[in-house]
């Protein structure tokens, strides 16, 4: 039976798509506190989120789909083997992280894109979450972890890793280039925001 998609957008709406015949199951709803994350809403001028976390859907670029606006996708990262963290070029959207590999069939979908956050169920892992003293801890990680790397393992015998519009699988490259930010950014953008 073919399930209804669940549909994502920027801010300004100039980027649209959805996951298709979406299912809970096909992800992990998940909530980071980690110091990239928050690093990478202040680089885009989003609200900080601190003490909060930043809420992503992880799951398989197989079920992404880009219906309007992908030439105003963009990406950037905190270093040369840092995580991908793409975004709306229009309005600064945090969008999606990935690997840099995308044999790697993993996609994080920032769940402030995506229309209707109560499809996607409660909140199962927690990471990075601030403890005292400058120490975390997590919840639910274990099942986080084991979650992606049975779906990364799957499409990388069934050939599925292929479909994903964020890269260019014959060669391996992302479909836009890859913005590294200098070094000691990410410490910048958090310091700054720490003073008073």
């Amino acid at each position: 039976m073919t399930r209804a998609p669940l549909d994502l957008t920027c801010t300004c709406g100039q980027i649209e798509g959805h996951l298709r015949n979406f299912s809970p199951r096909m992800g992990t709803h998940a909530e980071c506190f980690c110091k990239d994350c928050r690093a990478a809403e202040l680089y885009l001028h989003q609200p900080d989120p601190a003490p909060g976390a930043v809420g992503v859907f992880q799951s398989t670029p197989d079920h992404l789909i880009l219906t309007k606006g992908s030439e105003h996708l963009a990406v950037f990262s905190f270093g040369e083997k840092n995580l991908l963290r793409w975004y709306a070029s229009c309005c600064g959207t945090p969008l999606f992280n990935t690997p840099r590999d995308p044999r790697m069939s993993f996609v994080a979908i920032r769940t402030a894109a995506i229309a209707d956050t109560a499809a996607l169920g409660p909140v199962t892992a927690q990471a990075f979450i601030p403890a005292g003293n400058d120490k975390t801890r997590h919840k639910g990680i274990i099942r986080l972890v084991g979650a992606a790397v049975a779906r990364i393992a799957l499409r990388r015998i069934t050939g599925r890793w292929r479909d994903n519009p964020l890269f260019d699988t014959d060669s391996a490259t992302p479909v836009r280039p890859v913005t590294v930010l200098a070094q000691g950014t990410r410490s910048r953008l958090l310091n700054e925001r720490s003073r008073p």
